[in-house]
């Protein structure tokens, strides 16, 4: 019989000439199993996926209460569906009173080409403003507006009209203009390796979009619903966008995204064309419903988000006296871990998994390891997962 690995290698479009090749039979908590019964430190959540680790039950029985009444009935947006009216109530519920309409798609990319299409129909420009080492997507709109050229090089030419600012500069605000559609933003920049925003940047282009009229979109993606250690990032600053960017952990595990705005930005989908912006499995009643148990148990369990910044300082206290340990930053259970050499990041990926870890590097930042756990995390797993890490870097130094 064929083996399994092989048929994924046969079968299965590859994304990296080197796949990790981590075989998973089951999932629950923190932790992945192999077919030989190891288990592996999930130290990434599915790159902040699983925000309540894998399996959740609260997920699970919504998922399959939901299964049992009805899946896709039709297009997004012309069917009353209860899992997508809830979720979007709950949602607008605990943000600003000015983001209060949301639009389900399917991911972070797609929430990111939806958001781009509608500030171009509300402020009737053409012309885009993104940072520099910022990730927003694969599809070709996110990808003209990524910050950074090796992965998109091969696919040009993209978007036209696209510019980019460098994150945190005031200088470079001149460059947002009555011309400007809309400046797109991370609040933590994720594949730079956790970078946050200044609050003086981010109120100076909260002033100059609004003077100007451009929309500001902060994609928050991956650090949505808790990962902060606020609900959402924009909480650290005070800031408000015209439009924000959900997916990742807004689903529980299930595939959904978000784009939301206000009700008149909105609307100007439904005219003009009609059908301005329009998905078959957007807002998916199986995964609205998983995205509203998930809503629910952070909402009703406090401790979930309000334990992230211990939690954080944990992480931080037990790896930073590593002697092959140059940095860590972020912000919560987002954290970077900066390592000596590309090569020994690279490396230590690989490796961490025989120690029964699970990391990841980052796009724009190869020198560092992602951290960022399931938020169920326990101290007494953080100490184990800080051991697991340290003694594979240790191997790693080693060869």
């Amino acid at each position: 019989m064929v083996a399994q690995r092989q048929l994924f290698l046969q079968l299965l479009a590859q994304t990296s000439p080197s796949p990790l090749m981590l075989e998973v039979v089951r999932a629950q908590g923190i932790y992945m199993f192999t077919p030989e019964g190891k288990d592996i430190i999930d130290l990434i959540s599915g790159v902040s996926v699983s925000n309540l680790g894998h399996c959740h039950p609260r997920i699970v029985a919504a998922v399959q209460q939901q299964a049992e009444k009805y899946m896709h009935l039709m297009v997004y947006g012309e069917v009353v569906q209860s899992p997508q009216v809830q979720f979007a109530q709950l949602l607008t519920s605990i943000l600003p009173e000015q983001l209060q309409s949301v639009y389900l798609v399917n991911s972070g990319s797609e929430a990111i080409e939806a958001a781009l299409k509608l500030a171009k129909r509300v402020s009737g420009r053409r012309k885009m403003v993104s940072c520099y080492k910022a990730y927003h997507g694969s599809t070709h709109g996110a990808l003209s507006l990524m910050g950074g050229s090796e992965l998109k090089r091969n696919y040009e030419p993209l978007l036209p009209e696209v510019s980019h600012i460098q994150f945190n500069s005031l200088a470079d605000l001149d460059r947002v203009t009555e011309e400007t559609a809309c400046v797109l933003t991370e609040v933590f920049q994720g594949e730079a390796g956790f970078v946050a925003a200044s609050q003086e940047f981010l109120t100076a282009l909260r002033k100059k979009c609004s003077e100007v009229g451009a929309l500001l979109i902060f994609d928050e993606v991956q650090t949505g619903f808790g990962r902060t250690g606020k609900m959402f990032a924009f909480e650290h600053y005070g800031v408000v966008p015209d439009i924000i960017c959900f997916a990742k952990g807004l689903g529980g595990g299930m595939p959904i995204g978000a784009l939301v705005s206000s009700k008149a930005n909105m609307d100007s989908f439904t005219h003009n064309p009609m059908l301005g912006h329009i998905t078959t499995f957007g807002g998916h009643p199986v995964s609205a419903a998983a995205a509203l148990a998930s809503l629910q148990e952070l909402l009703e369990n406090k401790e979930l988000i309000g334990s992230i910044e211990r939690k954080s300082r944990l992480f931080v206290s037990l790896l930073q006296h590593h002697k092959s340990i140059q940095s860590i930053q972020g912000q919560g259970l987002f954290l970077s871990v900066e390592l000596p050499t590309r090569e020994i990041a690279i490396a230590l990926m690989h490796k961490a998994l025989e120690f029964g870890v699970l990391i990841d590097t980052f796009l724009f930042c190869e020198t560092h390891i992602r951290i960022a756990p399931p938020f169920i995390i326990s101290d007494e797993e953080i100490h184990e997962a800080c051991n697991r890490l340290m003694r594979a870097i240790d191997a790693v130094i080693a060869q």
